[in-house]
């Protein structure tokens, strides 16, 4: 049997581990120069996806589906309603608080949600908190087939500001680019990552220099930062104002990877990054984009960002921008295979083969079926909506509501994790839902342009993970029902059972009673080996496990061992490594005379209470296409044996 960890959705199933305060993730103890490192570091890596937004957020605001006029009041709001989004949703939100939140250094909202299930689990609304943040998940996969598409078409775009002429060639060059780019995903990234850093320091150095030479020329420009004029921008056109918040929105799509990618880099070290250079590189090019519209009207409306620079540097901007738009997609592919592994890992999916493309950092995974799934619907959205302008109206619901989700996680971590007094606690969260629910109810009015898209990808994901999760429940339960105790096992076949030399281990996902396959193995083969150990890998809700603590071991009698491996839902499980390892649990370990049994269910859909039939059907078929539990465990392939058994659920 498969040994997912199983709950009736995975909830919490261990301790959580450590404290929730200011320590930084992983590298809190840098010094000054390590700092440096990993600042520049997540430069290149975090800060793509937001690195990428003057691309199309601004042009957006003023041309997309909502236009606004092109006057002083109109430009000064939504400059100052980008600036002040950034400060309160980046800035506040997510690096000042919610990237304290670390669940032992990792980040994102399943290590989030692991972090405050343990803390709701005996309380009526646990259940709401966890499918919370499995949507919230499903909408990632949304937003990371969406960020490719409109990241690289809007940057290629610019071909067609250099030359009406080169404007065909936009599609079949950004096609060309994306499938290049999934395409040396099976490569690995380390050596590429080397280069993402510099890139992405020369492209927010010159898109901040293009913008302070725009601003000189009209330096009023810089009043917009005053609050003031956003609430302006809402007395005087309300409706206006309201719609437009789905376009400025997109200045702050990439804030949640801040907090996805803190586990490669701290806290401190993206903060940094942030305050000191990617806001300020970005607030400029807003500002120097806003200045270039009340100089130039509508004659700039077509690319802003572009027209920022003189004629001749023009492509050489094109080529900087696709290079920042191919990073900031990397980032986002990177992020859907680490998710993966993690929903994996946590029980929400069905195993996958994952591949690693780095000895030395285990994060660095490839995961061929997210791979070219992704790679598909990325193309058909380049092909189907053609435009960035068209894409972005797609693009912004599955941010807006993860951020959303996201606050509701934080309410949980500060009430129940933090202990913040109410007080103090209420009207922060109140200011994050208030702006959290404007940009979700402004971006749910672009449904019929494109918003369906993110959410009916975010409904069928959610759809799976739920049924897999509630299916593996009902299918342990069912077994469970039917096993027999291991002491009444143990004292009927110990001394009836022939017994052969060597070692076999038994997988099964739970810790009580007779596996299945060690049932079948003696009914049809009628023999027991000299030392049987029932084998059962637990994924805990903490990032890694301590190599130390991993095994628990415990003796039966007449030869039979009760062993439970743990990890975290970051580790990568390695069962021979992990036995060979065990020391003073009588003779050592040696694949060659052990043997492992797995047990692969067939199920049977039935009408017992539970799941509906559908969904019944839907686990049958998730469960026959799962990789290999041989595989998954990294068993050797030539000493395993698979015994079959019918389960009704």
């Amino acid at each position: 049997m498969t040994t997912q960890p199983s709950a009736s959705l995975p909830a919490a199933r261990a301790e959580l581990g450590g404290d929730v305060g200011d320590h930084g993730g992983h590298h809190g103890g840098h010094g000054s120069e390590g700092l440096v490192k990993l600042a520049v570091g997540a430069i290149g890596i975090v800060f793509g996806d937001i690195g990428t937004s003057p691309l199309y957020a601004f042009r957006e605001t003023f041309a997309g589906h909502h236009k606004l006029a092109l006057d002083p009041a109109h430009i000064m709001g939504v400059i100052s309603l980008m600036f002040w989004s950034m400060m309160i949703v980046v800035t506040l939100k997510y690096v000042m608080i919610i990237m304290r939140a670390d669940n032992k250094g990792e980040g994102g909202s399943l290590a989030l949600l692991a972090l405050v299930s343990g803390k709701t689990k005996t309380r009526r609304w646990s259940t709401g908190i966890i499918l919370l943040g499995v949507f919230a998940t499903a909408l990632f996969y949304g937003d990371s087939m969406i960020t490719p598409a409109v990241s690289v078409l809007s940057a290629v775009e610019g071909l067609g500001v250099v030359s009406p002429t080169l404007g065909m060639l936009v599609l079949p060059i950004s096609v060309a680019i994306l499938v290049g780019l999934f395409s040396i995903q099976s490569v690995g990234t380390g050596r590429v990552g080397l280069f993402f850093g510099p890139i992405m320091l020369v492209y927010f150095t010159t898109i901040g220099a293009l913008g302070v030479i725009s601003v000189v020329e009209t330096p009023a420009v810089l009043w917009a930062l005053s609050p003031h004029y956003a609430v302006e921008f809402f007395l005087l056109d309300p409706v206006r104002a309201f719609l437009a918040l789905g376009s400025v929105v997109l200045a702050v799509t990439g804030a949640e990877a801040l907090y996805a990618d803190m586990g490669h880099f701290g806290r401190r070290p993206i903060g940094v990054s942030w305050l000191f250079f990617v806001l300020p590189a970005l607030m400029l090019n807003y500002m120097g984009q806003g200045a270039l519209l009340f100089r130039q009207g509508t004659a700039a409306l077509q690319s802003p960002f572009y027209m920022l620079a003189p004629e001749n540097l023009q492509l050489p901007l094109v080529i900087l921008a696709t290079m920042a738009a191919i990073i900031a997609s990397q980032a986002v592919i990177s992020g859907a295979f680490s998710v993966t592994q993690q929903a994996i890992q946590l029980g929400f999916m069905p195993r996958l083969r994952i591949e690693h493309t780095s000895a030395q950092t285990a994060g660095q995974i490839y995961i061929p079926l997210v791979n070219w799934a992704l790679m598909c619907f990325v193309i058909l959205l380049v092909l189907f909506f053609r435009t960035s302008s068209n894409l972005t109206s797609a693009y912004g619901i599955a941010v807006t509501g993860a951020m959303t989700i996201d606050t509701c996680l934080l309410g949980v971590a500060l009430i129940r994790l933090w202990h913040w007094p109410r007080i103090a606690a209420f009207p922060m969260l109140a200011l994050f839902f208030l702006v959290d629910g404007a940009y979700l109810s402004a971006n749910l009015t672009k449904i019929p342009d494109g918003g369906w898209f993110p959410l009916m990808i975010g409904f069928i994901i959610f759809t799976l993970l739920t049924t897999w999760s509630k299916g593996r429940k009902l299918m342990i339960d069912r077994l469970t029902e039917s096993a027999m105790p291991i002491k009444v096992f143990i004292s009927s076949a110990a001394n009836s059972a022939s017994r052969v030399a060597g070692t076999a281990v038994f997988m099964t996902s739970s810790a009580e009673g007779v596996p299945h396959a060690l049932l079948h193995n003696l009914k049809h083969n009628k023999v027991l080996h000299e030392r049987v150990v029932l084998l059962t890998v637990k994924i805990t809700d903490q990032p890694y496990w301590p190599d130390d603590d991993r095994a628990k071991w415990d003796t039966l009698g007449e030869g039979f061992y009760r062993l439970v491996l743990r990890y975290g839902f970051m580790d990568e499980i390695d069962v021979p490594a992990a036995l060979k390892t065990m020391e003073n649990r009588g003779a050592a370990f040696k694949m060659m005379d052990t043997s492992f049994f797995l047990s692969r269910q067939t199920l049977l859909a039935s009408d017992r209470p539970g799941m509906m039939i559908w969904r019944e059907k839907l686990f049958a078929w998730m469960l026959r296409n799962a990789e290999s539990a041989m595989e998954f465990f990294r068993l050797p392939t030539n000493r395993v044996v698979e015994l079959g058994s019918q389960v009704e659920i």
